[in-house]
């Protein structure tokens, strides 16, 4: 229900060739602010450091209350059951994912979006004997080989922005540090251990154990196993991860001193934002200054491409949401600077046919149905951590990303304190070269930097030593 106010200026009358001001008339009385309908969440921007109290009063004022307020970056997080709240507060400064997937209706919630998109191997995994033999990812990026030297330090922490990890995993107990960890699907933190384990996925325990699991009953090692991780629940019992989600978990990881945040998914319900646009604008401002905040704390975060075989760099249509792009239009937070951009390439070492392209930065194995490997060698996708103490496997450029996270934690764990732009530059310089193939007629660009590998193939050994 909208409140009725009167914003234009008192009117100036000439009489006699003088001027006076009329007197203004009556503000009509507000009208109560809906109470009975769905409530929404949004996320809503302020000039950086504003006072809470300003922050407050704003909100109350426009039927509206706060669930968070970042005054580091000048973000709220709001939550209203008026229909007109964004409009209330300005559609370039308020935007709601929650609110824009329920105006999709049954078709948006059929779609599998964020984080849960992945491509799975179904088939089971028999866990029996020495599981590093179905390890070929960790043998493509030479970590057994750096394992033996340096698994990384305990004071190095990766924030793993995703669905929650089981911390009683016997590959994850000694790793996951419930002091560091937060549920933040609401957009603010919350402690307890029930709102940042896993729920409706494992997708995040996949993640983590690639990052830096490590179980010698089974023989299952990770990159970094010696590095703590920390479970930053983004992602909703629906599967998706709104921008209030994520603009919590960057600045969780920015004032717990995180080192690198794994980041496997796109925030909802896009697939681009774009920062001209109402809505948009405020969504792509808040991550991007979440994003930045945490970089200027010494985090380096690290972001999975996406799993759509785009060229992200020419969007044409947006396939989640029916609005125009173009080339200032980006997939979130990857399309934010300083961020970490992770393609995936299968058994074969070539790019993976689901990877999307176009500004990557390394890449990593994310596995292919297409680049099977040999018998014994393990499944198509990489072989990882999945709730209920079980190891399964998983396709898509959210397994390739925790490859690079992983890596990034080794650098950090060698060079303590290093400014998250010189670990990528690390991580970059350190990557084995992988060139476009005459075959691969979208790829562009010269053999140390193109459009489908970046600088190359994430390598661990080359890391440590």
């Amino acid at each position: 229900m909208s409140r009725l106010r009167r914003m234009a200026a008192p009117l100036v009358l000439a009489v006699g060739g003088g001027l006076f001001a009329a007197a203004p008339a009556a503000e009509a009385a507000p009208v109560a602010c809906d109470t009975a309908s769905t409530p929404y969440t949004y996320v809503v921007t302020y000039q950086p450091g504003t006072r809470e109290s300003a922050v407050d009063k704003e909100l109350a004022a426009k039927c509206g209350t706060k669930v968070a307020y970042y005054a580091e970056i000048g973000v709220a997080i709001a939550s209203s059951r008026n229909a007109d709240f964004q409009q209330k507060i300005g559609v370039f400064r308020a935007y709601s994912g929650s609110k824009d997937v329920a105006s999709q209706g049954a078709a948006a919630s059929a779609r599998s979006l964020g984080a849960v998109r992945t491509l799975e191997d179904t088939r089971s995994v028999t866990v029996a004997g020495d599981l590093s033999a179905q390890q070929w990812d960790m043998k493509a990026i030479h970590a057994p080989e750096a394992n033996k030297i340096f698994q990384g330090s305990r004071a190095v922490t990766v924030g793993v922005l995703d669905s929650g990890i089981e911390a009683t995993h016997p590959a994850l107990k000694a790793a996951v540090s419930p002091a560091d960890s937060a549920g933040c699907v609401t957009g603010a933190p919350d402690l307890s251990p029930a709102s940042w384990a896993p729920t409706t996925s494992d997708h995040g325990t996949h993640v983590a154990g690639t990052i830096a699991g490590k179980d010698p009953a089974t023989g299952f090692t990770g990159v970094a196993p010696g590095v703590r991780l920390a479970s930053v629940k983004v992602v909703n019992d629906a599967g998706y991860i709104f921008p209030e989600s994520a603009v919590c978990g960057f600045v969780w990881a920015a004032r717990h001193g995180f080192a690198v945040t794994n980041n496997s998914y796109y925030i909802d319900p896009g697939l681009f934002y774009c920062p001209k646009q109402p809505g948009d604008a405020a969504a792509f401002e808040a991550v991007r200054r979440a994003v930045e905040f945490s970089t200027r704390r010494g985090v380096l975060n690290v972001a999975a491409a996406g799993n759509d075989n785009l060229d992200t760099t020419k969007p044409e249509t947006d396939p989640n949401r029916p609005h125009p792009v173009d080339s200032s239009c980006g997939i979130l937070p990857k399309a934010i600077d300083g961020v970490v951009n992770v393609s995936s390439v299968g058994y074969a070492g070539t790019k993976s046919s689901f990877s999307n392209y176009g500004q990557i930065d390394v890449t990593a194995p994310g596995g292919d149905f297409v680049q099977t490997p040999p018998a014994g060698e393990g499944p198509a996708c990489p072989l990882s951590t999945v709730v209920g103490g079980q190891y399964g496997a998983k396709c898509g450029t959210s397994m390739a990303s925790p490859h690079a996270a992983g890596v990034a934690a080794l650098i950090a764990s060698r060079f303590r304190g290093i400014p998250p732009q010189l670990l990528a530059k690390f991580l970059e310089n350190e990557a084995d070269v992988v060139q476009c193939a005459a075959t691969e007629t979208t790829c562009t660009g010269p053999a140390k930097n193109n459009s489908y590998y970046g600088h190359g193939l994430v390598n661990a050994l080359d890391a440590v030593r």
